[in-house]
């Protein structure tokens, strides 16, 4: 990471996120659905005592969500998303001092999350659904904007690309003008290629071989490879839970690039 655009420090609510070195994400799916826990952390106390050993285990941010965005996932209704996701984010703002980032695409749990405590938004439809941008903007904290093609419920059924660096690559840089002609400053905007959302094994191999051309963008560049499917095919291994020698190999490759996430298992 080598640009004067992105600011060295980013100000997620009070609770400061150094980006001087390759940070980790504890990723907490408070959902019934989740690909790659099943539902283990549904349950609030279940979840905030999961999302505090993330914390104690060296996690630098916890990110938390209660729609689960797994291949064939169903949308989940506003009101159900703020019922899962609200209490857990108030707990852990009160139990650690460790940012906490809201992964939603949508404005309503956008807003209500900050207030909680959350202060960062990361989004797996990089602000383009309705209203999404305007939050962000009037919330004023740190975004990641991440590519998919397609939606969740049918982004794996054969996704297709002529280039699939050069795609995302414009994509984001697409994603990264609209914030800034929003009035976002650009310096808290990270951007996310996506990899396993509407991309097969190919094209996330040549994702992760190009990740470079991402930092180039002038951006922190965050990574969510752990546990993916691309994990269990290349180390032949059918059960998540079970990938996580795959998922650090992985992310030492994505950290000579650029940036990981996933907390210690």
């Amino acid at each position: 990471m080598s640009s004067d655009l992105f600011a060295p420090v980013l100000d997620c609510a009070g609770r400061p996120l150094r980006l001087d070195r390759p940070r980790v994400v504890g990723i907490l799916n408070v959902t019934p659905d989740s690909f790659s826990d099943g539902g283990a952390y549904a349950d609030i106390d279940v979840a905030v005592a999961h999302g505090l050993a993330m914390a104690e285990q060296g996690a630098d941010m916890l990110d938390v969500g209660g729609e689960s965005t797994r291949p064939g996932a169903a949308d989940v209704p506003p009101d159900e998303e703020l019922r899962r996701v609200i209490p857990v984010i108030e707990q852990l703002v009160s139990r650690t001092t460790l940012p906490i980032a809201i992964d939603t695409s949508k404005p309503e749990v956008m807003r209500a999350a900050v207030a909680a405590g959350a202060g960062m938004i990361n989004d797996v439809y990089a602000l383009r659904r309705e209203g999404a941008l305007d939050a962000a903007v009037e919330l004023g904290v740190p975004v990641c904007l991440m590519h998919m093609q397609g939606e969740p419920r049918s982004m794996q059924d054969e996704p297709h690309y002529d280039d699939v660096v050069g795609e995302v690559h414009r994509f984001l840089t697409d994603r990264l003008f609209a914030c800034e002609l929003a009035g976002m400053d650009r310096r808290k905007v990270m951007v996310d290629p996506g990899f396993g959302f509407g991309k097969n094994l190919e094209h996330n191999l040549a994702l992760l071989r190009a990740l470079e051309r991402f930092v180039d963008l002038g951006s922190g560049v965050y990574t969510g490879l752990s546990r993916k499917a691309m994990i269990g095919t290349l180390t032949a291994r059918d059960i998540p839970a079970e990938r996580a020698a795959g998922s650090v190999a992985a992310a030492l490759i994505a950290v000579q690039r650029g940036r990981a996430h996933g907390a210690r298992a």
